[in-house]
């Protein structure tokens, strides 16, 4: 007995001193790479930023980020120590800016175009898409897709945004009693998926009429799993993901699936339908089943493309189709849900953008809205403009340093950002610079007209420089199409609680966008 108890004492002790000499090596080796480091600490002495202890750095300040915090953190962060700030995460040197002198530097340098590693959180969906992709493959694919922008093109599509948003209006009648608020972004959702299926894959996927299709579905229930896992730091991790949340990996499994199966299918018989169309020598002209003119579309741009003489593969070509999906809804139902919240809060905004609308598009609702139509409406691209200054869809860019980069700022001098090191830039805080921007906090869309218009660079709610958004012409369409149709057929009404701005891929609102809508009367409102 008396041997046993010794034993087991002996072995109690022999794992004590295992345990202890595991905890000095991880020490010592933590503290040896803190050393290793100190280069990249002198590069970035001359920026500030809060203390971080050697080898933990700040993991506590982001243990307490999450989406519904960050913004005020943020502000505090700035107010306490500036727009440009060092932070050290670990062995992590992570640079953050909302200072519009920096960021224009880099959003515009030729050398640094690697998006932030978080980005690869979409990989698996995206692939090697125009948003993840980088180098050769990126200037390829930018090469290949500026095209479908062409001003022609775009014609084509306000023909879609037209008809889609005159379903969203159709939908909206139900909801518009003039007494209780609703939540406009699930309605502004699957328009904008419609619109963005039609035009990027020519089919129709018929969100709005169905609300029930496996493809929308899944796109929708993947871009808010995604957002979920990409404000965590243990969730960006894919290994811990699946560890922690099997279920989740699981059903993201699926969804993928279904959007991969659905996108590849659609290539298949588009591919078909233009090489029968090339062989009776209609070329993209020809019809389709039921007999209308087909409409040009990115997939029609990506199966024409080939990269040194070599046609794309239908994975090449899926990797885009899916990119502008993720890209071409999420964006923009942010962007008209926060203008259409803005404009019911603003009464004396709503009566003058209604008073260009009828003066431009009249009350004839059976006559089609062009492109021309939309490009007289500058009063609304004030609005918008406002809108996306103080909300915009995507308020962080992130940058990965493959290289040193080397800035000149007035007020903290030249510097070197070293090679490894992180930045994410806060389009956001740039918006709401009051250097730039007076009283940021107010809603003001005539600070936006031609006398009075603030430093170009200070305003990029479509990012900047190289890697800016590709289709930010054809978002700004389907936006004015959509707030045109909208604020013509309803008073937005300042119902229920304000938004409350959350930070993710995409700027959301934590308990939706909520207004009432009342249906408009033709003869009172047009003498207004």
């Amino acid at each position: 007995m008396h041997s046993r108890i010794s034993r087991t004492a002996g072995a109690s002790s022999y794992c004590k001193m295992l345990l202890i000499a595991i905890v000095v090596f991880l020490l010592t080796a933590a503290f040896r790479f803190h050393r290793s480091q100190g280069a990249r600490r002198a590069a970035v002495a001359n920026l500030p930023g809060p203390y971080c202890p050697p080898v933990i750095g700040a993991v506590h300040r982001m243990i307490k980020l999450n989406p519904k915090s960050f913004i005020r953190e943020s502000r505090k962060q700035v107010e306490k120590h500036g727009n440009l700030q060092r932070v050290w995460i670990l062995n992590r040197l992570l640079i953050t800016s909302s200072d519009t002198e920096f960021n224009e530097q880099l959003l515009f340098s030729q050398e640094h175009l690697v998006k932030h590693q978080l980005y690869q959180l979409l990989g698996q969906w995206l692939g090697n898409g125009l948003l993840l992709s980088h180098g050769r493959v990126w200037h390829q694919r930018r090469k290949i897709i500026t095209p479908t922008f062409h001003f022609s093109i775009l014609e084509q599509f306000v023909e879609v945004f037209d008809q889609q948003s005159s379903i969203c209006i159709q939908r909206l009648q139900q909801r518009a009693d003039g007494q209780t608020c609703f939540d406009v972004y699930p309605f502004i959702c699957l328009a904008a998926l419609d619109i963005i299926a039609e035009t990027a894959m020519g089919t129709k996927v018929n969100a709005q009429l169905a609300e029930s299709t496996p493809y929308a579905n899944a796109v929708n229930e993947c871009t808010a799993l995604m957002a979920w896992r990409f404000m965590s730091i243990y969730l960006q991790n894919e290994l811990l993901f699946t560890l922690t949340h099997p279920h989740l990996k699981w059903r993201q499994t699926q969804l993928i699936r279904t959007m991969h199966e659905f996108t590849i299918g659609v290539i298949e018989r588009r591919r078909q339908a233009l090489e029968q169309a090339q062989q009776l020598g209609g070329g993209s002209e020809c019809e389709n089943a039921v007999g209308s003119k087909r409409r040009m579309a990115l997939l029609d741009v990506l199966l024409q493309a080939s990269v040194n003489g070599r046609p794309l593969k239908n994975e090449e070509i899926r990797e885009e189709v899916d990119t502008f999906m993720f890209e071409g809804h999420d964006t923009t139902t942010s962007a008209i849900s926060f203008c259409l919240w803005c404009i019911s809060r603003h009464a004396n905004v709503q009566a003058k953008l209604l008073a260009e609308i009828l003066q431009v598009l009249g009350t004839d609702r059976n006559r089609a809205i062009n492109m021309r139509d939309l490009g007289e409406l500058k009063y609304m691209e004030c609005v918008m403009k406002e809108s996306l200054r103080q909300f915009p869809p995507v308020p962080l860019v992130g940058r990965t340093l493959q290289a040193d980069f080397k800035y000149s700022h007035s007020k903290v001098g030249d510097g070197v950002i070293p090679a490894g090191s992180e930045v994410i830039m806060g389009i956001i805080g740039m918006h709401n610079d009051p250097a730039y921007f007076p009283e940021p906090l107010r809603f003001k869309p005539e600070r936006h007209e031609s006398g009075e218009r603030a430093a170009t660079f200070a305003f990029v709610p479509f990012s900047a420089g190289p890697r800016n958004c590709i289709g930010q012409k054809f978002a700004q369409l389907e936006m004015k199409m959509l707030l045109a149709k909208i604020v013509r057929e309803f008073e937005l009404l300042p119902l229920g609680e304000p938004v409350q701005p959350v930070v993710n891929i995409v700027l959301r609102s934590d308990n939706g966008f909520q207004l009432g809508m009342r249906r408009r009367n033709d003869a009172s409102d047009s003498k207004q």
